[in-house]
């Protein structure tokens, strides 16, 4: 069933232990900020309040005692995009108690070939993301049967390893 942005942007504020989200794409700039993406690649500074909103809703969530996680894959070398996803967006989320882990497929099978983008609430609602070739985000569909969900979590942190691990040997800036 097709979700409204408005229900889907609810589901932050009401979960109760933690949101787990998946990420499988290597570029979403269809759905960033073009003048994030533009500075980024200038060289330029983070620009002042970058990404403040959803900064605040982590904050907001881990302070709480809430937790907010994600597994994103990824093969080497990194896209463009996942350079200035993982070097600003995620190093920046951890200062708000997002924590992020990776599965690196640049030597190993992917162990959730064909498994979409979703977002996952307190082990229940699991909303299910479609995105473009451009990774430009069409919508959201909030999903039945949250075991396959929550299994395909469990695969997920099983084969990934902490974003901050990683990050050190991998990381370009």
């Amino acid at each position: 069933m097709t979700i409204s942005p408005e229900a889907f942007g609810a589901l932050f504020d009401s979960f109760h232990r933690e949101a787990f989200r998946l990420e499988t794409l290597d570029d979403y700039t269809g759905s960033s900020s073009a003048e994030y993406l533009r500075a980024y690649f200038a060289g330029e500074p983070m620009p002042e309040g970058y990404n403040a909103g959803w900064l605040a809703q982590v904050r907001g969530n881990t302070d709480a005692g809430r937790r907010m996680y994600r597994v994103h894959v990824v093969t080497r070398p990194l896209s463009d995009y996942l350079r200035y996803e993982l070097d600003w967006g995620y190093r920046t989320n951890i200062t708000a108690g997002e924590e992020f882990f990776i599965l690196d497929l640049t030597e190993q099978p992917n162990p959730l070939e064909g498994v979409p983008d979703y977002w996952m609430f307190d082990d229940t609602s699991v909303v299910s993301m479609t995105y473009d070739q451009h990774g430009v985000f069409l919508g959201a569909e909030l999903e039945a049967d949250p075991a396959k969900w929550q299994h395909w979590r469990d695969v997920a942190v099983s084969h990934a390893e902490p974003f901050t691990d990683w990050w050190e040997r991998y990381g370009t800036a």
